[in-house]
């Protein structure tokens, strides 16, 4: 008599999508997986992560790396995000996308925004990003597998996780004087949006990247991942929303 093996995957919902998304977005670092050459074996190393508007996770690397190789021999890749909390590591959500690994060239359009975002997310690669032996490359998502914690497991494919349409290059045009604004006057309503909207603690937040669910915010030693009360159709909607949510946070605040 055979049993029935019961499966572990649940239906990928909102809630799933909304956790896969904060971790992608929140991450600071992964551990990214390539195919060594000759030898086909698994090749895992740390990389510091960053995401351009859509989503998509980008990396920084050496072309000295071994790593960086085995990525311009076969783009196939996997990028492994989530940090380990207090207590067993197991127990907190992580989330390893399948990708194809593109490297972009130097003076394109693309590596010119995924530059500006990699650095806003991670200022100390200033020292380094512009020296000819860097290359930075966008990883491609093409499905996920996320755990969310003891018997929540979900399959996500690239819908879930990247977004599409015009708002994504209208944002790109707009979004650093966005970032400069905030982070030049409105330091209080970053901290609102942490605190608030986020379940941050600490001080000194800064707004790190705009994109059409919502912000990326970060302190000296964390980072936060803060979702829109809803997607915005066009790029001309972020100073109204962001305006609500700094008065409903204000409100809140005063209600306690």
């Amino acid at each position: 008599m055979t049993e029935t093996r019961k499966d572990v995957i649940r239906e990928t919902d909102t809630e799933a999508v909304r956790l896969a998304k904060t971790l992608v977005r929140s991450a600071r670092f992964g551990a990214l997986a390539a195919i060594e050459p000759g030898t086909g074996a698994p090749l895992a190393s740390r990389v510091g992560v960053a995401t351009d508007i859509d989503g998509a996770p980008l990396i920084l690397v050496s072309m000295l790396s071994a790593h960086t190789g085995a990525l311009l021999a076969d783009p196939r890749c996997s990028l492994l995000v989530g940090e380990p909390g207090k207590g067993d590591p197991l127990a907190h959500p992580r989330i390893s996308l399948v990708c194809q690994a593109l490297r972009l060239e130097r003076g394109s359009a693309g590596h010119a925004r995924a530059e500006r975002r990699y650095l806003n997310r991670n200022p100390k690669a200033k020292l380094y990003a512009g020296l000819g032996d860097f290359s930075i490359f966008r990883l491609e998502p093409e499905r996920a597998s996320l755990n969310g914690g003891f018997g929540k497991a979900y399959l996500l494919d690239r819908t879930d996780l990247i977004a599409g349409g015009t708002i994504v290059e209208e944002l790109g045009a707009s979004e650093q004087s966005a970032l400069d604004h905030m982070n030049a006057d409105h330091r209080d309503a970053l901290c609102i949006y942490a605190r608030h909207f986020g379940r941050a603690e600490g001080d000194g937040w800064i707004a790190t990247g705009f994109d059409a669910d919502g912000m990326d915010l970060a302190s000296p030693d964390a980072t936060c991942r803060v979702f829109f009360p809803r997607p915005l159709g066009t790029a001309g909607e972020l100073r109204s929303v962001l305006v609500e949510m700094a008065k409903a946070g204000r409100a809140a605040g005063r209600a306690q």
